[in-house]
C-alpha cells in the first residue's frame, strides 16, 4: 500500500514538473497555474491602446445602475497600455505575475499578485507586465465622467527606467 501511495505522488510531481516549464512566464502558462486562474484569458486585445500583447475577458459592463467596468487583462511578458487617463478614475487589483504602474511624473511601481492600485481621475498613467514576466489584473474603471482618454505610446525607454 506505501508503495502505491508512493508511486502516485511521484508520478503526480512529474506531472506538475512536466506542466511548469522554464517558459511558464508567458501569458498562456500563467494561466495555466491554478493559483493565478481567476477567469479566462479573454480576446485579445487588437487596438493601437496597447505596445504587445494583451487580452481582456469583460466582467462588467457599466449602465445606468453600476457606472463601473470591470475587466481582466492578461499581458505577455513587455506588454503595456499606452499612456491614458479616466475622468473617474480606475483601481487595479493585481492578480498574478509581475507588472507596472507609473503615474506621469512618478517613478514606476513594480505590482505583484495582491497589490492595489488607486489611479486618481484624469492623471496620465499607464500599467502592464515586467520585460520578463506576463502580469494579470482586475481592472475596475469608473465611467460615470466619461470613457478613457487614450494618449500616447509608452516608449521603450520610459518602460526600461
Amino acid at each position: 500500500m506505501i508503495k502505491i501511495k508512493n508511486l502516485a505522488l511521484t508520478v503526480l510531481a512529474s506531472t506538475m514538473i512536466a506542466c511548469s516549464n522554464t517558459d511558464d512566464q508567458d501569458a498562456t502558462n500563467l494561466h495555466k497555474q491554478a493559483d493565478d486562474l481567476l477567469y479566462p484569458k479573454g480576446e485579445k486585445i487588437t487596438n493601437n491602446n496597447f505596445v504587445g500583447n494583451a487580452w481582456l475577458t469583460g466582467l462588467v459592463t457599466a449602465d445606468s445602475a453600476n457606472k463601473n467596468a470591470v475587466g481582466s487583462v492578461t499581458f505577455e511578458a513587455g506588454a503595456r497600455t499606452n499612456w491614458h487617463m479616466h475622468p473617474a478614475g480606475q483601481i487595479i487589483l493585481a492578480t498574478g505575475g509581475v507588472g507596472y504602474y507609473q503615474e506621469k511624473g512618478s517613478p514606476k511601481r513594480t505590482l505583484e499578485k495582491g497589490d492595489v492600485v488607486k489611479c486618481p481621475p484624469n492623471v496620465p498613467h499607464w500599467h502592464g507586465a515586467s520585460a520578463d514576466q506576463a502580469f494579470i489584473q482586475i481592472a475596475i474603471t469608473g465611467r460615470q465622467n466619461g470613457p478613457t482618454e487614450w494618449l500616447h505610446a509608452v516608449t521603450d525607454e520610459e518602460y526600461l527606467q
